[in-house]
């Protein structure tokens, strides 16, 4: 099958701007909606946002199901569809969460598994359709573009959402949930519809392998030295990566004395730092051999080592205080884990036809579901350590010294299990050519 030029890449990319746009409304704008408007503990919605990553961990079902099915396109269809409907029910159980009634918790919890199943099917399977039908030398760049797309979704929907919610009513945040998922889910059709392909008869390929179960599947990916090397690799960077999303807010405030708004204008600064690596990754991945395994190695080694860099900086910035480049540090953070976290999508789309034909979603969905225990135990690590140091360290600036510290920790070493990623692939590569 023909591989995908770029104007399909981009094509897919819709469907990861879709999926942007649908989590922000269900993660972020509901967060502060429950917090504020409906006065209910910030435990709540964040239990919710947890719980949907721990419904994650169905990745490798849903990848092996489009496995088995030799298409892609109905998962990933079926995934948004699941997801625009789990936001939806969000937003009805809001009112009912609001009188603390049993009901809304229920369809609260109902809500975000299907957003989190949502995710997971349509997720996965855009990856492992991304894997199957992507050129090596453009895989750096098509993990560039994918996940720049989402982050677009995000921003724009953030804004677009932002300004039709006020003045703040159930029914005005109804209609403006229904034209974003409605929106959100044409653009994913618009994204998906006839790239895959109407294949002729179910022709198995000449290196297809033979059809297996889930549980075989998962096995026989686990056996893999190489596999399992990664999937290790994941979690330990994404662990590192989430550490930092519930703290810097709260750092640039209790630290550096900023305002709301100042410290919201640092988590801009930080995803420009973050698409700006994800760009560099994506055009000179491209430009310099980025499919390869060896060139996917050097950029994620680079990634994870300027994160720490950047962590180190912020620990003697909790020790400074005011007058400490701040901005420019955080900056330099975003930047560093744009490109360890699209060249490691890269690599993840590079191996996960190491073993064949129809292993690729199994494969995604292994490494997406260590990803999404990653974000939900990384987040959730970062603030209770600082709330723990801080309680017995009595000072706010050592408490995020010291979880500053641990995350960069993290970045070295998960720096140090990337040395070993690809290699199988390298060495499958030389013996090719000898």
């Amino acid at each position: 099958m023909k591989p995908l030029g770029w104007f399909g890449i981009a094509r897919l990319g819709l469907v990861q701007f879709a999926i942007g746009a649908v989590v922000m409304l269900a993660s972020s704008l509901l967060n502060r909606l429950m917090v504020v408007e409906y006065a209910l503990p910030a435990a709540v919605p964040a239990g919710l946002v947890a719980w949907h990553y721990a419904v994650q961990l169905s990745r490798p079902v849903w990848g092996h199901g489009s496995d088995k099915g030799h298409r892609r396109t109905p998962w990933i269809i079926g995934g948004m569809a699941m997801l625009a409907g789990g936001a939806m029910l969000a937003v009805a159980s809001l009112g009912e969460l609001g009188r603390g009634s049993v009901l809304g918790f229920a369809m609260a919890i109902l809500a975000f598994s299907i957003i989190g199943a949502g995710v997971g099917a349509a997720g996965t399977s855009l990856l492992a359709l991304l894997a199957t039908r992507t050129a090596p030398e453009r895989r750096a760049a098509a993990a560039a573009i994918t996940w720049i797309m989402m982050i677009v979704g995000i921003v724009i929907t953030a804004s677009i959402a932002g300004r039709l919610i006020d003045p703040f009513t159930p029914q005005r945040l109804a209609l403006v949930a229904g034209g974003v998922v409605g929106g959100a889910f044409l653009v994913s059709l618009i994204g998906i519809w006839g790239i895959e392909g109407t294949p002729t008869a179910v022709v198995q390929p000449a290196d297809a392998l033979p059809a297996q179960s889930f549980g075989e599947a998962v096995r026989e990916m686990l056996a893999e030295p190489e596999a399992r090397h990664f999937t290790g690799f994941v979690f330990l960077a994404m662990l590192a990566y989430s550490m930092q999303d519930l703290i810097l807010e709260p750092f640039a405030g209790l630290v550096f004395g900023m305002t709301p708004g100042q410290s919201t204008q640092l988590s801009g600064t930080q995803h420009s730092g973050v698409l700006l690596g994800m760009i560099l990754v994506g055009i000179g991945g491209s430009a310099f051999g980025g499919g390869t395994p060896r060139v996917l190695r050097r950029w994620i080694v680079g990634g994870c080592l300027g994160s720490a860099l950047a962590l180190a900086g912020l620990g003697l910035a909790a020790r400074a205080g005011a007058g400490w480049p701040l901005a420019a540090n955080i900056w330099a953070l975003g930047f560093a884990n744009g490109v360890f976290a699209v060249a490691a999508i890269g690599a993840m789309m590079s191996l996960a036809g190491a073993a064949g034909p129809q292993r690729e979603g199994v494969r995604m969905g292994v490494w997406g579901a260590a990803q999404a225990i990653a974000f939900g135990l990384g987040g959730l690590t970062g603030a209770v350590g600082v709330d723990l140091a801080r309680a017995v360290m009595k000072a706010d600036g050592p408490a995020f010294t010291l979880v500053f510290a641990v995350e960069g920790g993290l970045f070295l070493a998960a720096a140090w299990l990337a040395v070993g990623v690809g290699r199988g692939a390298i060495a499958r590569q030389r013996r090719a050519l000898a």
